[in-house]
């Protein structure tokens, strides 16, 4: 029987764009028995999803005639499978401290395909970067000064950077260096000679707008400019990562952000509209990197794509969510359930620390769909929950958002959290109450019996 109360009619739906290869899991049967077999959470990847989007971007340099490197962020999943793809497909990989380099080289990774970034590298990273020949984003002066000292005790080859700018419109950043600083380093490199290769300028910026990476990369390519007159190589520029993935359609966000309010939250939660991630994204991904190419920056008279023709120089970006869009998700099994003043409490054998979004005072919020031990749950009713974790704390909740689900979960149903690869699945994992980590299945084959394998990283 539906649970009816007040404001249970008008709670907004927020469901995935629909996904014909995904339904097809959830209708297997697998997931059930994965469930039992793990006695716990897991989480399900698609690698050809990966190889798709990677293909995608690589689509919009060469048809904008540019020449340039996709780099994984691999911040944005731990899985070894994209390391195994990266590797398999000649693609690049950026990360940001030593583990992370030796788990990509240990997948194949070659050194000169890899981007270390971050702030105030360790000295054993730098080390590690210069020996294998990977590319270096210089954030600091002090940096760069270590960086050289490293390259004089034996390293054996030159140090390859790039130099990173300190965005003007985000002066309060603390990725990157300002002009006056930026100068400076310039002429520390004219003054390492060999022992640096100062091969281009990077930035870092928040936010998924496209014109103001555009504006920021017309300036970088002045810079490169100004270091090839003092005889620095400078051919490749970096506009990082920060490519939006659209998870919803537009009618279904903009009705959401209209009509959100605390009674549609357990506990009259209370969440900004500007707190949450933009769910739907008009221009995302690839097309996101079409749109700045096709841009003609602040400082410029042509199309960035134009520019970067005619000066020569190199584009490099580092998308992470953007190359895992639609490549997994999230499962949970439901091990209670317990009836609300016009809704339910659902209990589920994880915990909020899977979900990561949380990490920024806001939830994940694509609809779960809710999955039976014969599939998918269908139904005309209204079924108002949300869904709470497994630990002693109060304010563990998964969803805190009361969802619509078409039948009542029961105790051994599955809740199933659609697109979750992208930041969501283990940023913020722990092992609290000494609960397992949720494994990472990878699946390797769909149809009526898919294939499937855990996913395993190497021991550093």
């Amino acid at each position: 029987m539906a649970v009816t109360g007040p404001h249970t009619t008008d709670l907004p739906a927020l469901p995935a764009h629909p996904d014909p290869e995904t339904d097809q899991v959830l209708d297997s049967g697998l997931l059930h028995e994965l469930s039992y077999a793990f006695g716990g959470p897991f989480h399900f990847l698609l690698p050809h999803r990966f190889d798709a989007n990677l293909t995608a971007f690589r689509t919009a340099l060469r048809d904008a005639g540019v020449a340039g490197r996709v780099y994984y962020a691999k911040k944005a999943n731990k899985a070894a499978v994209w390391l195994e793809r990266c590797a398999a497909d000649d693609a690049g990989v950026d990360v940001a401290s030593a583990p992370e380099l030796r788990q990509a080289l240990g997948h194949g990774v070659r050194g000169e395909h890899l981007v270390v970034t971050g702030p105030a590298k360790s000295e054993e990273l730098l080390r590690l970067a210069v020996r294998h020949g990977c590319l270096i984003a210089v954030d600091a002066l002090d940096e760069l000064d270590l960086l050289r000292a490293l390259t004089g005790d034996g390293a054996g080859r030159p140090a390859r950077l790039l130099l990173r700018r300190l965005p003007p419109a985000q002066p309060h950043s603390r990725f990157g260096m300002p002009d006056a600083e930026l100068t400076a380093a310039l002429e520390r490199c004219v003054r390492a000679g060999d022992a640096v290769r100062m091969e281009g300028f990077s930035f870092h910026l928040a936010g998924y707008a496209t014109r103001p990476r555009a504006d920021l990369a017309g300036e970088l390519l002045d810079w490169c400019l100004r270091a090839r007159a003092l005889g620095l190589p400078a051919d490749r520029i970096s506009i990082g990562g920060g490519f939006a993935v659209d998870y919803t359609s537009a009618g279904h966000w903009h009705t959401f952000l209209a009509g959100q309010r605390p009674e549609h939250y357990h506990a009259g939660k209370t969440f900004r509209n500007a707190d949450f991630y933009p769910y739907h994204s008009p221009v995302a991904g690839a097309g996101a990197l079409r749109e700045i190419l096709a841009t003609v920056p602040a400082n410029g008279h042509t199309t960035l794509a134009a520019r970067l023709r005619e000066t020569g120089t190199r584009l490099l970006t580092e998308p992470g969510r953007a190359l895992l869009d639609t490549a997994g998700a999230s499962v949970f099994r439901v091990q209670g359930v317990k009836d609300r003043d016009g809704y339910r409490i659902v209990t589920v054998d994880g915990t909020s620390l899977s979900l990561s979004e949380q990490w920024f005072n806001s939830e994940y919020l694509p609809d779960p769909q809710l999955v039976t031990p014969t599939g998918r749950a269908h139904g005309d009713g209204v079924h108002p929950a949300c869904v709470g974790g497994a630990s002693c704390l109060d304010s563990d909740l998964l969803t805190w958002r009361k969802i619509r689900f078409p039948a009542r979960p029961r105790v051994g149903d599955l809740l199933v959290y659609p697109n979750t690869a992208g930041y969501q699945m283990d940023s913020n994992e722990s092992p609290f109450h000494d609960l397992a980590l949720p494994p990472k299945v990878v699946l390797d084959r769909l149809g009526a019996r898919p294939r499937w394998r855990l996913d395993r990283r190497p021991a550093l």
